[in-house]
């Protein structure tokens, strides 16, 4: 057998084209044609998507034409890392935030809430387009004869860029920093990556067709939801076609709680490589904690906190967040050796410490760190928030990015949201007049960078530096691969979603008011009824840290634990749901293989539900495409 190549320029080449074409048809798909949402999550569907069309077309065809010029592993390993990076930039990974709350306070400023005379004269203007035309325009569309007024744009736009820069170093230097204490040291399972590491697997034969696709219980798995989808797709085409009904709700405590019993093919195609013991936690901690809710509620007992916006939830957010903070820390701790190998690789150079299997070294790393996060707290300083109070905003950011990258690792949850951002973190820390009038409305506009977090960067950066374990010899150019892809997705995407606006008013896409709103909107219910640190969110905080802290200590000293900590933190996200049911049916379908069959059976038994999730995800993908050639909108296929 050859042995396989590394990151070549090709690849490199290859990836920035897909990248073109995800920055490109993201917001296309999502504000135009409305329909499957391929790069709405963290799981990245779109890159598997065209990494399977990829395969199946471009690989085959050179290697057709020549052996010796199929893409060989590391090249595809190349490709599907910078996909993935690229897909968590065109919608609410950066634009969908960015673009509306840098023009909403503008456009939706009325005399009835008063932003004019109580929040425009102390905005940060250097980071928002404050051309009242060039708004106009951007909400309502442009006349025939108007283009885009870059000139109002591209200041803050740059601006922004800073930032991004700023934290896209950070997060990303951190990333290679966790990677081997997560990947070798932990062994966490990574069962998004399951797929595409299936999928470039060779044979002794080394075939052209990698045995992924050779495998009939793949396209059995693959087959059933095609087939499902593609009756839900075309009752949505044609309405007297039989529909599927893909949930069924269940009220409980007398409709206090709904109970919801998902199809989600995605899901149960991924929980199926959930450890048994996590798997366990997440639906029966998630059951707990609705249950708690339903009891909570049916008694009309209600949290006396404060509102601290739409992404934060006071009582649960804050005790999710105590969650986070000790997961984070307790991790830090365990892999204490290893940051201290890291941090004399980077100080002194120490030459027993190998860090060439790395896309970027540990020196690199820890510089890249620091000063990324000092870019950051100097550009939110200069926004107008106070500058002893912005750590509290990059501790907050850091914690939820971290958590959250460890819980999708080890979990394969396609998508995972924190109960709290930063901006509520810290105005329930330190309170509204220790960041006074110009740092509370500055306060809103940390939720372009940390708000809806459907989709953020560090998750795509974990699961493709798992990847990158895979690829033999030096993987340092793969880190100019990923620079790259962040680049042209935040250039192409930004550009491409401003034209969509200009062209047909981003009032008729799905651009959100809400979004556009919602900083000028909590900034003025906080000035108007300001609050204090909130000691109940601290006792909420230390609540759900030490149960935490618990959880940890008694899954680290009694083997027999049945409760997995993370259990515990997933169940405070709304995003479970609508898909508990799949990790349940997942768990007990894997139960029931191990004890009956063994390991055999379920290495045997895998390829099926692989093809159980990329078939959800390639028959959303097909869909969109032919929404796009027939005009449709709005055939939306759930993919969460």
């Amino acid at each position: 057998m050859s042995a396989p190549a590394g990151v070549t320029i090709r690849s490199i080449l290859i990836g920035c084209v897909m990248c073109v074409v995800i920055s490109i048809g993201a917001p296309y798909g999502r504000q135009l044609i409305q329909g499957t949402s391929l790069a709405l999550t963290s799981a990245t569907p779109v890159a598997f998507f065209l990494f399977f069309v990829l395969l199946l077309t471009l690989h085959l065809g050179l290697g057709l034409c020549r052996r010796e010029w199929a893409l060989q592993r590391g090249e595809l390993i190349t490709i599907f890392f910078m996909m993935m990076v690229a897909s968590a930039i065109p919608t609410k990974g950066v634009n969908g935030l960015l673009l509306p709350m840098i023009t909403g306070t503008f456009y939706y400023a009325t005399p009835e809430n008063d932003w004019a005379n109580q929040i425009h004269p102390y905005l940060p203007n250097w980071i928002l387009v404050d051309d009242v035309q060039a708004v106009k325009s951007f909400y309502e569309g442009a006349s025939s004869t108007g283009g885009i007024p870059w000139e109002s744009w591209l200041p803050p736009l740059g601006a922004w860029l800073v930032f991004y820069a700023s934290m896209y170093l950070a997060v990303t230097s951190i990333s290679v920093i966790m990677r081997r204490q997560w990947v070798q040291n932990e062994r966490l399972v990574y069962p998004l990556m399951q797929v595409p590491i299936a999928m470039i697997e060779d044979d002794d034969q080394e075939h052209l067709l990698k045995p992924f696709f050779r495998s009939s219980a793949m396209w059995g798995g693959f087959a059933i939801p095609v087939v499902f989808m593609t009756f839900f797709a075309l009752h949505n085409y044609f309405p007297w076609f039989p529909s599927i009904v893909l949930a069924a709700p269940v009220d409980v405590f007398r409709q206090s709680i709904t109970l919801i019993f998902g199809l989600n093919f995605l899901m149960l195609g991924f929980g199926y490589f959930i450890n048994t013991n996590i798997a366990f936690g997440l639906w029966f901690f998630y059951l707990l904690h609705l249950f708690e809710e339903g009891f909570l509620l049916f008694y009309s007992v209600h949290s006396t906190q404060a509102e601290l916006g739409w992404w934060t939830e006071p009582g649960m957010g804050h005790q999710m967040m105590g969650a986070l903070i000790v997961l984070v820390l307790s991790g830090l701790w365990v892999g204490r050796h290893h940051f201290r190998r890291v941090w004399r690789k980077a100080w002194k150079g120490d030459a027993t410490v190998d860090d060439s299997d790395e896309i970027m070294s540990y020196r690199a790393a820890v510089i890249g760190s620091i000063v990324g996060i000092v870019g950051m707290w100097i550009w939110m300083w200069q926004t107008g928030i106070p500058l002893w109070i912005v750590p509290v905003f990059l501790f907050a950011g850091l914690v939820i990015f971290i958590g959250l990258a460890r819980v999708i690792s080890e979990t394969g949850l396609p998508i995972f949201k924190a109960n709290m951002i930063p901006a509520g973190f810290a105005v329930s820390n330190v309170g509204v007049s220790a960041l006074g009038l110009k740092g509370m409305i500055a306060t809103g506009y940390s939720m372009v960078w940390c708000g809806d977090l459907l989709v953020f960067m560090m998750a795509p950066l974990a699961n493709g530096l798992r990847l990158s374990s895979e690829v033999k010899g030096s993987s340092r150019r793969m880190s100019w691969g990923v620079v790259l892809a962040m680049v042209i997705a935040l250039f192409v995407s930004v550009w491409f979603t401003i034209y969509l606006a200009y062209r047909y008013g981003s009032m008729n896409l799905l651009i959100s008011e809400h979004y556009a709103t919602e900083p000028s909107r909590f900034a003025m219910e906080k000035i108007n009824t300001p609050t204090g640190p909130s000691l109940s969110g601290y006792l909420w905080m230390l609540g759900g840290g030490t149960f935490m802290g618990l959880l940890l200590v008694a899954r680290q000293q009694f083997l027999w634990w049945p409760f997995h900590p993370l259990g515990f933190l997933v169940s405070h996200g709304r995003v479970m749901d609508g898909i508990w049911f799949m990790i349940f049916l997942a768990w007990i379908i894997k139960v029931v293989v191990l004890k009956y069959g063994g390991v055999s059976l379920y290495r045997r038994t895998q390829p099926f539900f692989l093809g159980l999730a990329l078939g959800h995800i390639v028959i959303g993908g097909v869909w969109l495409v032919i929404d796009g050639f027939t005009g449709m909108v709005g055939n939306r296929i759930p993919l969460y």
